[in-house]
């Protein structure tokens, strides 16, 4: 039963309200429908993962928030009753049927969900997607987003079908990109915007008229999940492509260069200028010079003015503190 087809008539209450998620993205989104008041008898978030310097088990955002809150909590490693885990996935069934949802809400669980999960609840499964459907389905909106030089973008809550983000638009909100966003900190405004969107969308439900409409079959792109062979800077992109794949790819896989020796130079922050700052026309991957302001880096179409490097072993520095203890490149070409 889709969340359109809910009686208009019907008295408003609390739903009870099943959560899958994992990451802060998601934990947001937990923590405000637990605030609104409607009961969450079920949280599905992924298994622990090692990470940090220890590489120790850690517990994502969404079981640290479901603890504190004494949900009860399963993690299984899949879903699919057909799946590698079967077991696993029989039981997260039987415990998401016990839990008597009306209401599924998942937000980057990370897990694909089979069609026996998503016709579970009485209203289905809502989806809290960090993009303006069509546009960017997939893993990775908010990096592809930064990526293309997209000047908005927003969430769409959506009724989850069987396909990648295809289902019908209950809601949605722009959120302009700033110049200087990076996927950390655009997240972070996207993640504020779907918690209160998804209790906005619950609360509507709730009373009964939540509208969906179709997506429109124009303007479908799909954001690839990202992959650490990207974090490598071409020098025969434009410096204006360059300097948004450092923002997109900020803080996760991050940016980085080769020199010569094949010591590796991680970026932390990036620019583009314009041609004027070549009169002599260089080769792609010249560095032209080093000083306080930025390491200047010729591309294929303008300058890359980078700001803030790490060197093998280091840590993250801004220009003039890097300049401290480098070596002068100017001059060399890089790989």
């Amino acid at each position: 039963m889709s969340a359109a087809a809910v009686d208009a008539q019907a008295p408003a209450r609390r739903l009870r309200v099943a959560f899958a998620g994992t990451p802060e993205f998601a934990a947001q989104a937990l923590r405000a429908i637990v605030q609104a008041g409607h009961t969450v008898p079920l949280v599905l978030t992924q298994p622990d993962r090692p990470a940090g310097r220890g590489m120790k088990l850690q517990a994502s955002a969404v079981k640290q928030v479901a603890l504190s809150a004494q949900i009860p909590l399963i993690q299984p490693q899949g879903l699919r009753l057909d799946g590698r885990y079967a077991e696993q996935a029989a039981a997260a069934h039987a415990a998401l049927r016990a839990a008597s949802a009306d209401v599924l809400v998942v937000a980057a669980y990370g897990l694909i969900l089979p069609v026996s999960a998503l016709t579970m609840p009485r209203l289905g499964c809502l989806n809290i997607h960090g993009s303006l459907l069509p546009r960017w389905r997939g893993a990775a909106p908010i990096q592809r987003a930064i990526e293309a030089g997209d000047t908005q973008t927003g969430i769409t809550l959506m009724q989850m079908d069987a396909g990648l983000d295809t289902g019908d638009i209950l809601l949605e909100q722009a959120l302009p990109i700033a110049a200087d966003d990076t996927a950390a900190t655009l997240h972070d405004k996207l993640a504020a915007l779907g918690a209160e969107l998804v209790v906005q969308g619950l609360d509507t439900l709730e009373r009964g008229a939540l509208p969906a409409r179709p997506q429109p079959e124009i303007g479908v792109t799909y954001a690839a999940k990202i992959a650490k062979s990207e974090s490598v800077l071409d020098w025969a992109q434009t410096a204006d492509a360059l300097a948004r794949r450092v923002r997109a790819f900020t803080p996760w896989p991050g940016t980085q260069f080769a020199l010569p020796d094949g010591r590796v130079i991680k970026v932390g922050a990036a620019h583009a200028i314009d041609m004027s700052a070549d009169p002599l026309q260089s080769a792609p991957g010249t560095v032209l010079r080093m000083q306080a302001e930025g390491l200047d880096v010729r591309c294929a179409d303008g300058v890359l003015r980078i700001t803030r490097l790490q060197k093998p072993g280091g840590t993250m520095q801004d220009m003039p503190q890097w300049l401290q203890s480098a070596d002068d490149l100017t001059g060399l070409t890089l790989p």
